[in-house]
């Protein structure tokens, strides 16, 4: 259900026996009831997707290796690996859980001030079931330490890569989770 922003200004629209359905981009939860509001509403950046497409990516960069590049970000121009994909789509979710370079908090707490700036609250963070589309701000249960608990994963998985590039005799970098 999950649409790229480029649907926010151009919806699909499909036109069937004189009937027409149209979807666009949601950044968070569902603004149509029949999806439940935001109980059946899984966002655009959900975690156990966006793993299992990082873990995927991981698994085509073993087989292809460096000398296969792809465009990223889409429309940029610039080459990258199929592992450099992977690893900017890790680093992005895991900057959900970083404090902002501008003061502002970790964009998962953003909605809640206390939570995001208050000095005896702004580490204790939270995982929620899904994030917005745009801001990163947590959306959906802030409990959901099952499948968004996976940050854990990616956050280690960076750790032994930046040990194997200081020590490269020493450890093997982890490509899969």
């Amino acid at each position: 259900r999950a649409l790229s922003r480029y649907h926010l200004d151009q919806p699909y629209v499909l036109e069937c026996d004189g009937h027409r359905y149209e979807i666009g981009y949601e950044a968070a939860e569902s603004s149509v009831r029949i999806m439940g509001g935001n109980s059946n509403w899984r966002g655009p950046i959900w975690f156990p997707m966006n793993y299992l497409i990082i873990e995927s990516l991981q698994k085509f960069h073993q087989y292809y290796g460096n000398e296969y590049l792809v465009e990223c970000p889409t429309g940029s121009g610039q080459q990258t690996s199929i592992l450099g994909v992977a690893d900017m789509l890790s680093e992005r979710l895991v900057n959900l859980f970083m404090p902002g370079a501008d003061g502002e908090g970790r964009p998962a707490l953003r909605l809640n001030e206390k939570m995001a700036k208050d000095p005896h609250f702004k580490d204790n963070i939270l995982f929620y079931e899904h994030f917005h589309g745009d801001s990163g701000r947590g959306v959906g249960a802030s409990h959901q330490t099952g499948w968004t608990g996976l940050v854990a994963k990616m956050i280690q998985a960076r750790g032994v890569a930046n040990d194997a590039v200081a020590s490269p005799t020493k450890i093997q970098r982890q490509v899969s989770f």
